[in-house]
Protein backbone atom coordinates (compact mmCIF):
# COMPACT_ATOMS: atom_id res chain seq x y z
CA UNK A 1 0.00 0.00 0.00
CA UNK A 2 2.93 2.15 0.63
CA UNK A 3 4.52 2.86 -2.99
CA UNK A 4 7.77 4.97 -3.13
CA UNK A 5 6.67 6.90 -6.08
CA UNK A 6 9.46 8.98 -5.54
CA UNK A 7 13.39 7.85 -4.88
CA UNK A 8 13.37 9.87 -1.01
CA UNK A 9 9.75 9.57 0.33
CA UNK A 10 11.51 7.09 3.17
CA UNK A 11 13.64 10.20 3.56
CA UNK A 12 10.29 12.40 4.04
CA UNK A 13 8.81 10.39 6.76
CA UNK A 14 12.40 9.90 8.80
CA UNK A 15 12.27 13.32 8.98
CA UNK A 16 8.76 13.64 10.35
CA UNK A 17 9.90 11.47 13.49
CA UNK A 18 12.16 14.80 14.28
CA UNK A 19 10.26 16.43 16.99
CA UNK A 20 11.61 20.09 15.93
CA UNK A 21 10.73 19.87 12.47
CA UNK A 22 7.66 21.21 11.38
CA UNK A 23 6.53 22.01 7.79
CA UNK A 24 8.24 25.23 7.11
CA UNK A 25 12.14 24.18 8.50
CA UNK A 26 11.49 20.30 6.30
CA UNK A 27 10.64 23.05 3.50
CA UNK A 28 13.94 24.77 3.83
CA UNK A 29 15.52 21.29 4.35
CA UNK A 30 14.26 20.37 1.09
CA UNK A 31 15.14 23.91 -0.77
CA UNK A 32 19.17 23.38 0.47
CA UNK A 33 19.67 19.81 -0.61
CA UNK A 34 16.96 19.13 -3.57
CA UNK A 35 16.82 15.42 -2.56
CA UNK A 36 16.35 14.68 1.51
CA UNK A 37 18.34 11.31 1.12
CA UNK A 38 21.30 13.20 0.91
CA UNK A 39 19.73 15.90 3.75
CA UNK A 40 19.51 12.55 5.71
CA UNK A 41 23.11 11.97 5.51
CA UNK A 42 24.21 15.66 6.07
CA UNK A 43 27.03 16.89 8.47
CA UNK A 44 25.99 19.73 11.49
CA UNK A 45 27.49 22.49 9.51
CA UNK A 46 25.82 21.56 5.84
CA UNK A 47 22.04 21.76 8.25
CA UNK A 48 22.83 24.51 9.55
CA UNK A 49 23.98 26.35 6.02
CA UNK A 50 19.84 25.92 5.27
CA UNK A 51 19.04 28.03 7.91
CA UNK A 52 18.27 26.10 11.02
CA UNK A 53 18.66 27.26 14.28
CA UNK A 54 21.28 25.09 16.46
CA UNK A 55 18.84 23.39 18.77
CA UNK A 56 17.08 21.91 15.43
CA UNK A 57 20.17 21.06 14.45
CA UNK A 58 21.37 19.04 17.22
CA UNK A 59 17.75 17.20 17.01
CA UNK A 60 18.31 15.82 13.97
CA UNK A 61 21.67 14.78 14.93
CA UNK A 62 20.92 13.64 18.07
CA UNK A 63 17.72 12.02 16.31
CA UNK A 64 18.81 10.19 13.12
CA UNK A 65 20.48 7.33 14.86
CA UNK A 66 17.14 6.50 16.62
CA UNK A 67 15.34 6.14 12.98
CA UNK A 68 15.62 3.54 10.52
CA UNK A 69 13.89 5.06 7.10
CA UNK A 70 13.53 1.63 5.23
CA UNK A 71 11.99 0.25 9.07
CA UNK A 72 9.37 3.36 9.04
CA UNK A 73 8.42 2.57 5.50
CA UNK A 74 8.03 -1.46 6.56
CA UNK A 75 5.82 -0.87 9.47
CA UNK A 76 3.46 1.93 7.68
CA UNK A 77 2.77 -0.99 5.26
CA UNK A 78 2.39 -4.17 7.68
CA UNK A 79 -0.36 -1.03 9.35
CA UNK A 80 -2.29 -0.31 6.07
CA UNK A 81 -1.22 3.42 5.71
CA UNK A 82 -0.14 4.60 2.91
CA UNK A 83 1.93 7.83 2.75
CA UNK A 84 1.91 11.15 0.34
CA UNK A 85 4.75 14.28 0.16
CA UNK A 86 4.60 16.94 -0.93
CA UNK A 87 6.71 16.53 -4.29
CA UNK A 88 4.46 12.81 -4.25
CA UNK A 89 2.19 13.01 -8.40
CA UNK A 90 -1.47 12.36 -5.77
CA UNK A 91 -0.84 14.77 -3.14
CA UNK A 92 -3.95 16.91 -2.81
CA UNK A 93 -3.35 19.24 -5.15
CA UNK A 94 -5.93 22.32 -3.48
CA UNK A 95 -3.48 21.76 -0.31
CA UNK A 96 -0.42 22.17 -1.64
CA UNK A 97 -1.93 25.39 -2.50
CA UNK A 98 -2.02 26.69 1.00
CA UNK A 99 1.35 28.14 2.62
CA UNK A 100 1.87 25.58 5.18
CA UNK A 101 1.08 22.59 3.70
CA UNK A 102 1.89 18.98 6.00
CA UNK A 103 5.30 17.88 4.50
CA UNK A 104 3.94 14.67 4.86
CA UNK A 105 0.32 13.02 4.70
CA UNK A 106 -0.67 9.79 6.24
CA UNK A 107 -3.44 7.68 4.91
CA UNK A 108 -5.86 5.49 6.03
CA UNK A 109 -8.03 4.78 2.99
CA UNK A 110 -7.77 6.31 -0.10
CA UNK A 111 -7.74 9.95 -1.62
CA UNK A 112 -9.78 10.58 -4.85
CA UNK A 113 -9.37 13.05 -7.42
CA UNK A 114 -13.47 13.52 -7.05
CA UNK A 115 -12.33 14.62 -3.37
CA UNK A 116 -11.01 18.07 -4.93
CA UNK A 117 -14.69 18.86 -5.03
CA UNK A 118 -15.18 18.80 -1.57
CA UNK A 119 -16.48 20.85 2.10
CA UNK A 120 -15.34 20.84 5.71
CA UNK A 121 -18.42 20.63 7.85
CA UNK A 122 -17.12 21.35 11.42
CA UNK A 123 -18.91 22.39 15.42
CA UNK A 124 -18.98 22.58 18.47
CA UNK A 125 -19.23 18.68 20.59
CA UNK A 126 -21.03 20.00 22.91
CA UNK A 127 -24.13 20.59 20.61
CA UNK A 128 -27.75 20.82 20.61
CA UNK A 129 -29.96 18.27 19.04
CA UNK A 130 -30.94 21.27 16.51
CA UNK A 131 -27.19 21.17 15.77
CA UNK A 132 -26.94 17.22 14.91
CA UNK A 133 -29.89 17.66 13.06
CA UNK A 134 -28.68 19.87 10.65
CA UNK A 135 -25.32 18.76 10.64
CA UNK A 136 -27.33 15.20 9.26
CA UNK A 137 -29.15 17.38 6.67
CA UNK A 138 -26.21 19.37 5.00
CA UNK A 139 -23.63 16.61 5.46
CA UNK A 140 -26.27 14.02 3.83
CA UNK A 141 -27.29 16.24 1.10
CA UNK A 142 -23.73 17.13 0.29
CA UNK A 143 -22.55 13.52 -0.19
CA UNK A 144 -25.39 12.73 -2.09
CA UNK A 145 -24.66 15.57 -4.38
CA UNK A 146 -21.51 13.66 -5.03
CA UNK A 147 -19.77 16.26 -2.52
CA UNK A 148 -16.96 14.77 -0.25
CA UNK A 149 -17.82 15.58 3.40
CA UNK A 150 -14.59 16.60 5.72
CA UNK A 151 -14.53 16.92 9.27
CA UNK A 152 -12.26 16.34 12.03
CA UNK A 153 -13.42 12.85 13.80
CA UNK A 154 -14.58 14.85 17.04
CA UNK A 155 -17.93 14.34 19.36
CA UNK A 156 -20.85 16.21 18.37
CA UNK A 157 -20.88 18.11 14.83
CA UNK A 158 -18.28 16.29 13.58
CA UNK A 159 -19.29 12.95 14.21
CA UNK A 160 -23.07 13.72 12.45
CA UNK A 161 -21.60 14.85 9.62
CA UNK A 162 -19.46 12.03 8.72
CA UNK A 163 -21.84 9.84 9.93
CA UNK A 164 -24.79 11.54 7.42
CA UNK A 165 -22.37 11.43 4.26
CA UNK A 166 -21.53 7.31 5.19
CA UNK A 167 -25.77 6.89 5.52
CA UNK A 168 -26.06 8.76 2.04
CA UNK A 169 -23.85 6.81 0.39
CA UNK A 170 -21.23 9.36 -0.59
CA UNK A 171 -17.24 10.08 0.57
CA UNK A 172 -15.78 11.24 4.00
CA UNK A 173 -12.62 12.30 5.39
CA UNK A 174 -11.53 12.76 8.72
CA UNK A 175 -8.66 14.57 9.06
CA UNK A 176 -6.97 13.62 12.69
CA UNK A 177 -4.66 15.23 15.34
CA UNK A 178 -2.41 12.29 16.10
CA UNK A 179 -1.11 9.30 14.33
CA UNK A 180 -3.17 7.11 12.56
CA UNK A 181 -2.87 4.33 15.30
CA UNK A 182 -4.26 6.49 18.05
CA UNK A 183 -7.99 7.13 17.27
CA UNK A 184 -9.27 9.50 19.35
CA UNK A 185 -11.92 9.85 20.88
CA UNK A 186 -12.03 6.04 21.16
CA UNK A 187 -15.46 5.34 21.44
CA UNK A 188 -14.85 6.62 17.50
CA UNK A 189 -13.09 3.24 15.91
CA UNK A 190 -15.66 2.25 14.28
CA UNK A 191 -16.44 5.40 12.75
CA UNK A 192 -13.00 5.76 11.65
CA UNK A 193 -12.92 2.04 10.31
CA UNK A 194 -16.19 3.07 8.09
CA UNK A 195 -14.51 6.01 7.20
CA UNK A 196 -11.71 5.27 5.65
CA UNK A 197 -13.74 2.09 3.82
CA UNK A 198 -15.49 4.80 2.08
CA UNK A 199 -12.93 7.30 2.07
CA UNK A 200 -9.98 8.57 4.24
CA UNK A 201 -8.63 9.05 7.56
CA UNK A 202 -5.38 11.23 6.96
CA UNK A 203 -2.96 12.95 9.53
CA UNK A 204 0.50 14.69 9.22
CA UNK A 205 1.36 12.87 12.17
CA UNK A 206 3.25 9.96 12.11
CA UNK A 207 1.95 6.28 14.00
CA UNK A 208 1.97 6.36 17.41
CA UNK A 209 1.37 10.35 18.11
CA UNK A 210 -0.92 11.09 20.72
CA UNK A 211 -3.90 13.57 20.11
CA UNK A 212 -2.11 16.92 22.05
CA UNK A 213 -4.29 19.59 22.42
CA UNK A 214 -1.94 21.45 20.65
CA UNK A 215 -1.89 19.36 17.48
CA UNK A 216 -5.96 20.15 17.22
CA UNK A 217 -5.46 24.07 15.48
CA UNK A 218 -3.06 22.90 13.47
CA UNK A 219 -4.74 19.70 11.96
CA UNK A 220 -7.74 22.45 11.41
CA UNK A 221 -5.99 23.90 8.56
CA UNK A 222 -5.88 20.75 6.78
CA UNK A 223 -9.99 20.53 6.97
CA UNK A 224 -10.31 23.87 5.34
CA UNK A 225 -6.67 23.61 2.82
CA UNK A 226 -8.31 20.29 1.24
CA UNK A 227 -12.09 21.64 0.75
CA UNK A 228 -14.00 24.63 -1.18
CA UNK A 229 -15.36 26.02 1.70
CA UNK A 230 -16.21 25.59 5.36
CA UNK A 231 -19.55 25.26 6.95
CA UNK A 232 -20.16 26.03 10.84
CA UNK A 233 -22.97 24.28 11.91
CA UNK A 234 -23.22 25.41 14.94
CA UNK A 235 -20.39 26.76 17.44
CA UNK A 236 -19.54 29.62 19.99
CA UNK A 237 -17.36 32.23 19.34
CA UNK A 238 -15.09 30.06 21.85
CA UNK A 239 -14.99 26.97 19.51
CA UNK A 240 -12.03 25.14 17.65
CA UNK A 241 -14.30 25.46 14.66
CA UNK A 242 -14.04 28.99 14.48
CA UNK A 243 -10.19 28.38 14.22
CA UNK A 244 -11.01 26.44 11.08
CA UNK A 245 -12.41 29.14 9.56
CA UNK A 246 -9.59 31.24 9.98
CA UNK A 247 -7.65 29.23 7.87
CA UNK A 248 -10.49 28.86 5.38
CA UNK A 249 -10.39 32.64 4.90
CA UNK A 250 -6.46 32.50 5.05
CA UNK A 251 -6.53 29.86 2.13
CA UNK A 252 -8.90 32.51 0.26
CA UNK A 253 -11.86 29.50 0.38
CA UNK A 254 -15.64 30.35 1.24
CA UNK A 255 -17.06 30.04 5.13
CA UNK A 256 -21.04 29.18 5.25
CA UNK A 257 -22.63 28.74 8.74
CA UNK A 258 -25.87 27.97 9.78
CA UNK A 259 -28.05 30.79 12.14
CA UNK A 260 -29.14 29.84 15.11
CA UNK A 261 -31.07 30.92 18.38
CA UNK A 262 -29.78 34.33 19.48
CA UNK A 263 -30.47 32.96 23.32
CA UNK A 264 -28.50 29.87 22.41
CA UNK A 265 -24.28 29.91 23.02
CA UNK A 266 -23.96 27.07 20.71
CA UNK A 267 -25.13 29.48 18.24
CA UNK A 268 -23.61 32.91 18.66
CA UNK A 269 -20.37 32.03 17.00
CA UNK A 270 -22.48 30.89 13.68
CA UNK A 271 -24.54 33.77 14.17
CA UNK A 272 -21.65 36.33 14.56
CA UNK A 273 -19.66 34.87 11.26
CA UNK A 274 -23.11 35.60 9.65
CA UNK A 275 -22.70 38.71 10.50
CA UNK A 276 -19.16 39.17 9.42
CA UNK A 277 -20.07 37.62 5.91
CA UNK A 278 -20.73 34.64 5.99
CA UNK A 279 -22.70 32.80 3.79
CA UNK A 280 -26.10 32.19 5.61
CA UNK A 281 -27.33 28.30 4.91
CA UNK A 282 -30.39 26.91 5.35
CA UNK A 283 -30.40 23.94 2.94
CA UNK A 284 -27.38 22.19 1.08
CA UNK A 285 -28.57 24.11 -2.12
CA UNK A 286 -27.28 27.35 -0.72
CA UNK A 287 -23.87 25.57 -0.72
CA UNK A 288 -23.97 23.96 -3.98
CA UNK A 289 -25.04 26.97 -5.69
CA UNK A 290 -22.46 29.48 -4.12
CA UNK A 291 -20.05 26.97 -4.86
CA UNK A 292 -21.22 26.28 -8.36
CA UNK A 293 -21.44 22.63 -7.94
CA UNK A 294 -25.37 22.42 -8.58
CA UNK A 295 -25.37 22.39 -11.93
CA UNK A 296 -22.33 19.44 -12.52
CA UNK A 297 -24.22 17.92 -9.93
CA UNK A 298 -27.58 17.63 -12.07
CA UNK A 299 -25.47 16.79 -15.42
CA UNK A 300 -24.01 13.88 -13.20
CA UNK A 301 -27.42 12.76 -11.90
CA UNK A 302 -26.73 13.61 -8.92
CA UNK A 303 -29.35 14.98 -6.31
CA UNK A 304 -29.53 15.27 -2.56
CA UNK A 305 -32.43 13.79 -0.32
CA UNK A 306 -35.46 15.59 0.42
CA UNK A 307 -36.10 14.96 4.12
CA UNK A 308 -39.55 14.93 4.48
CA UNK A 309 -40.07 16.50 8.06
CA UNK A 310 -43.37 17.67 7.23
CA UNK A 311 -44.83 14.51 8.55
CA UNK A 312 -42.57 14.44 11.92
CA UNK A 313 -42.85 18.16 12.64
CA UNK A 314 -46.51 17.91 11.77
CA UNK A 315 -46.95 14.94 14.28
CA UNK A 316 -45.46 16.48 17.21
CA UNK A 317 -47.69 19.97 16.36
CA UNK A 318 -51.11 17.57 16.71
CA UNK A 319 -49.07 16.35 19.98
CA UNK A 320 -49.09 19.65 21.86
CA UNK A 321 -51.77 21.41 20.75
CA UNK A 322 -54.20 20.79 24.31
CA UNK A 323 -51.37 20.79 27.09
CA UNK A 324 -47.78 21.70 27.74
CA UNK A 325 -45.60 18.12 27.25
CA UNK A 326 -42.57 17.51 28.68
CA UNK A 327 -40.19 16.13 25.99
CA UNK A 328 -39.74 12.75 27.43
CA UNK A 329 -43.29 12.00 27.36
CA UNK A 330 -43.17 13.25 23.79
CA UNK A 331 -40.28 10.84 23.24
CA UNK A 332 -42.69 8.54 24.59
CA UNK A 333 -45.80 8.90 22.54
CA UNK A 334 -44.34 9.56 18.71
CA UNK A 335 -41.67 6.53 19.34
CA UNK A 336 -39.14 8.43 17.66
CA UNK A 337 -35.30 9.08 19.10
CA UNK A 338 -34.93 11.66 21.20
CA UNK A 339 -32.58 13.07 18.85
CA UNK A 340 -35.39 13.81 16.08
CA UNK A 341 -37.79 14.84 18.84
CA UNK A 342 -35.46 17.65 20.14
CA UNK A 343 -34.01 18.60 16.73
CA UNK A 344 -37.39 18.64 15.35
CA UNK A 345 -38.80 20.60 18.73
CA UNK A 346 -35.67 23.40 18.34
CA UNK A 347 -36.59 23.87 14.69
CA UNK A 348 -40.50 24.26 15.10
CA UNK A 349 -39.54 26.69 18.45
CA UNK A 350 -37.09 28.84 15.96
CA UNK A 351 -39.99 29.18 13.72
CA UNK A 352 -42.34 30.14 16.12
CA UNK A 353 -44.51 27.33 16.22
CA UNK A 354 -44.06 25.99 19.41
CA UNK A 355 -42.31 27.48 23.12
CA UNK A 356 -41.30 26.44 26.40
CA UNK A 357 -43.90 26.39 28.88
CA UNK A 358 -41.16 25.35 31.34
CA UNK A 359 -38.14 23.69 31.71
CA UNK A 360 -38.28 21.00 28.76
CA UNK A 361 -41.98 21.45 28.47
CA UNK A 362 -43.48 22.39 25.44
CA UNK A 363 -46.76 23.69 23.67
CA UNK A 364 -47.72 24.79 20.67
CA UNK A 365 -48.44 28.00 19.80
CA UNK A 366 -52.10 29.40 19.32
CA UNK A 367 -52.19 31.09 15.69
CA UNK A 368 -52.76 34.48 17.05
CA UNK A 369 -49.46 34.45 19.00
CA UNK A 370 -47.66 34.02 16.48
CA UNK A 371 -46.19 36.93 13.52
CA UNK A 372 -48.59 38.11 11.82
CA UNK A 373 -47.21 40.83 10.66
CA UNK A 374 -47.01 39.21 6.93
CA UNK A 375 -50.82 38.64 6.86
CA UNK A 376 -53.10 41.39 5.36
CA UNK A 377 -54.41 44.02 8.82
CA UNK A 378 -58.14 43.79 8.32
CA UNK A 379 -59.12 47.40 8.98
CA UNK A 380 -56.79 48.51 5.90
Amino acid sequence: MVAESIPDLKYWVAFSRIRRLGPIRLRQIEARFGDLAVAWRAGQSDLASAGLDSSTVREIVSGRPEIDPDAEMESLESAGIAVLCLRSPDYPARLAEIHDPPPVLFIRGTLEPGDERSVAVVGTRRCSGYGIEMATRLAGGLAANGVTVVSGLAAGIDAAAHRAALDAGGRTIAGVASGLDRVYPAEHADLARRTAESGAVVSEYPVGVMPHARNFPRRNRILSGLTLGTLVVEASRRSGALITVTHALEQNREVFAVPGSALSERSDGTNWLIQQGAKLVLDVDDILEELNIAGLSRQLGLTAPAPDTGTVENGLLDMLRADPVHVDEITRRSGMPSSLVSATLTMLELSGLVRQAGPMIYVAVPRSGRDTQSEPRKDS
